[in-house]
């Protein structure tokens, strides 16, 4: 399977004065769901940098908003992987509630070396773990 799915509820530090989410918070809500998968697969974020010396950036970030989620919502975001480079993950992400979209995005993550910060290999371990999930 390589859907996975991560409840989040918006709380009131998530909106605006309106009870709206804020535009900005729906990235972070992704970015959680991001960083939920990767420990799903048995990797947490301290761990790839201090052991394996890389960490994951944001490249590049296509987002589309389609309707506001509100304060209180229960939400789920769906993060599926579907492209990878030697360095590059290319995530199709959406934000539900109930069954209605509420954003999508397309989000480019590079995997980089913690200490220069320029492009290196995804590890063969974090490889290994994603291609079981995805041939799964």
């Amino acid at each position: 399977m390589n859907k996975f799915d991560w409840p989040v509820r918006v709380y009131y530090e998530d909106t605006d004065g309106g009870g709206v989410v804020y535009h900005a918070n729906y990235l972070k809500f992704m970015e959680r769901a991001r960083t939920e998968w990767l420990r799903s697969l048995g990797f947490d974020q301290s761990e790839l940098r201090n052991e394996m010396g890389v960490i994951f950036v944001v490249r590049n970030i296509a987002l589309q908003y389609r309707r506001s989620a509100y304060f209180d919502d229960a939400l789920t975001v769906t993060t599926s992987l579907s492209k990878t480079g030697r360095s590059l993950l290319v995530f199709e992400q959406t934000i539900y509630r109930n069954h209605a979209v509420l954003t999508q995005a397309t989000v480019e993550v590079v995997c980089v070396s913690a200490s220069e910060f320029k492009p290196v290999s995804i590890p063969h371990t974090i490889r290994h773990a994603m291609h079981a999930l995805t041939s799964s």
